[in-house]
């Protein structure tokens, strides 16, 4: 089964609960995944597969958990065909840079050559106050296509 690295950028922890959340749902598919709050380039290297799920810090800008990841993929460039992924961002859209983290994570990445599984999820706290259940949903539509993609 496939081995899922989960790296996650929050400020308050909202990404987190939904990072270990879609973990917990993941492994009960029989997935292996490991979540990692504070990102290193070596954990995106590493990976076969990879989820982002993000908050959006301030003016659009990442969460300072995930932040000096993103700018080090950023500096460095590093070639990631071989790696599939998906991105989850978590936001307030009474912000204008509504999950703005999280479209930044998925261009940069699809920019690397990286391999996008689905569609990200933009979720909406105001629409969804508990995060977790529409990215459990999203999960949902986003596994089978993980597994078509092998």
């Amino acid at each position: 089964m496939t081995n899922i690295t989960i790296i996650t950028g929050s400020t308050l922890g909202g990404a987190e609960y939904v990072g270990d959340h879609l973990s917990d749902q993941l492994q009960t598919k029989g997935y292996q995944t490991a979540v990692i709050n504070e990102g290193i380039l070596d954990d995106v290297l590493g990976a076969s597969t990879l989820l982002v799920v993000t908050s959006t810090h301030g003016a659009g800008d990442f969460p300072e958990s995930i932040a000096p990841l993103m700018e080090q993929l950023m500096t460095e460039r590093p070639m990631l065909r071989a790696l599939k992924y998906g991105v989850v961002g978590i936001g307030d859209s009474s912000y204008d840079t509504f999950c703005e983290a999280g479209m930044k994570a998925d261009a940069l990445l699809q920019d690397l050559g990286a391999v996008k599984i689905g569609e990200r999820i933009d979720i909406d706290i105001q629409a969804h106050p508990v995060p977790e259940d529409e990215a459990e949903r999203w999960l949902t539509d986003w596994e089978p296509l993980l597994q078509a993609s092998k």
